[in-house]
């Protein structure tokens, strides 16, 4: 392709995709008067929509763009620092919104609203670039300012998570195992429901076996068959009460487990001191981050992502998700814990999100950072040697549908299964 003829669309969204979803430079005036105002009203409707209907999913929802534009912003900024040009700064993705230059660089927003990108030039060999900007390329610079500039949106999530987990020690306290199952929501149309059960019940026994933690009760009621009947020794308002349910088989799994219909916990916040909550914070990450690799090595397995979708897998731990799922999960956590399960919830998402995004699949951050690797293990004295996008759109290509596999059945998780 010589640089006097255009590129195709096809060339274009080889580009785009490899370069992890940044796209073309193109004036703001082709952002059309409709173009805005079907954006402007999908970006408000949505917050309008979650302002009404559950306030607490409006707050982790902003909290959720914040960490995004925090993530880019670790972008430009590293790119800035490392002698990079960086062109685009946008929330958002799909048709221009709206958009303003200012100092070489176009701030906007796009139509839907979902992620965002910082454009580097010369993210790719066959990005089309001016000579004179060659040398503030991507391509042209360091490994270790590669790398850094790659890394930067992971590192700026474990920045947030650390700062709200000590944030919410010092304030709120940390979560700790009290011996006291409460019951924080309870499903519609469930047996659960049926008996009687309400949210803030503390579980006491359950058939006559005293229970003193969340998991201990998940585990019996895993362990009991459907069509069971099982008594619940309860305290309520200070008086103690008994009520019976059975058991029926979980409507959005095959395994013949006991369904209940709840969600309990056994943790409570206990308050530390400033410095507690840097000692314990930093090292309540590392653990976070321990169990985020492996729970996402499990959520990008294909086969238990099937299994999720067609019934046969319980783990949670490898169930993929959405934000759908999770804007549901922040109400109920909202409802009961406030502020502080929601700046919990934040960080928890800040860490999975940070961890998924090095995870070596294009167009994810970690697929950039092994290109990188890779051009480096082959470049040999001094000679650099450039991965060709051409020959890797079918590894891209691979990684993007598991990802859309993976996306489709947390969102069919999420909402057809979810609502029965």
């Amino acid at each position: 392709m010589s640089i006097d003829s255009p590129p195709s669309r096809f060339d274009r969204m080889k580009v785009e995709v490899v370069s992890g979803g940044t796209q073309a430079d193109e004036p703001p005036e082709r952002a059309s008067r409709d173009t805005m105002i079907i954006g402007l009203l999908a970006w408000i409707g949505l917050f309008t929509f979650l302002a009404f209907n559950s306030p607490w999913s409006l707050v982790f929802v902003v909290g959720l763009a914040i960490s995004i534009m925090l993530h880019e912003l670790g972008h430009f900024w590293t790119a800035r620092r490392s002698g990079m040009k960086a062109t685009q700064f946008f929330l958002g993705f799909g048709p221009r919104v709206w958009s303003t230059h200012r100092g070489g660089v176009e701030y906007g927003l796009r139509a839907i609203p979902l992620g965002g990108f910082v454009k580097i030039i010369g993210m790719t060999n066959v990005d089309e670039v001016a000579p004179a900007d060659e040398p503030y390329t991507y391509r042209q610079a360091t490994y270790a300012r590669r790398m850094w500039v790659i890394t930067a949106g992971s590192v700026m999530h474990m920045i947030i998570a650390l700062t709200l987990v000590v944030g919410l020690y010092a304030t709120f306290g940390r979560a700790e195992e009290t011996g006291t199952i409460k019951i924080i929501s309870v499903g519609p149309d469930t047996p659960a429901q049926a008996a009687g059960l309400r949210i803030g019940d503390v579980v006491n026994t359950v058939d006559g076996r005293p229970v003193a933690t969340a998991n201990e009760l998940r585990g019996i009621l895993a362990d009991t068959a459907p069509g069971t009947t099982l008594t619940f020794g309860l305290s309520r308002d200070g008086e103690s009460l008994e009520l019976t349910a059975e058991l029926i088989q979980n409507p959005n799994q095959t395994a013949t487990k006991g369904y209940l219909g709840v969600t309990p916990s056994s943790f409570d916040y206990v308050r530390q001191s400033v410095g507690d909550s840097f000692v314990d914070g930093p090292r309540d990450l590392l653990t976070g981050v321990g169990q985020a690799i492996v729970g996402v090595g499990k959520v990008i397995n294909p086969v238990n992502v099937f299994g999720h979708l067609i019934g046969t897998n319980t783990d949670e731990t490898s169930r993929p998700g959405t934000i759908v799922g999770a804007t549901r999960i922040s109400d109920d956590i909202g409802r009961f814990d406030g502020w502080a399960g929601m700046l919990y919830l934040v960080a928890v998402v800040n860490i999975s999100v940070g961890v998924f995004n090095m995870f070596p699949l294009l167009p994810l951050d970690g697929g950039h950072a092994a290109i990188a690797t890779y051009e480096k293990l082959r470049s040999r004295r001094g000679k650099r040697y450039y991965a060709d996008v051409n020959k890797l759109m079918p590894v891209a290509a691979v990684c993007i549908a598991l990802l859309a596999f993976m996306f489709l059945t947390g969102l069919y998780l999420d909402t057809v299964k979810l609502n029965g």
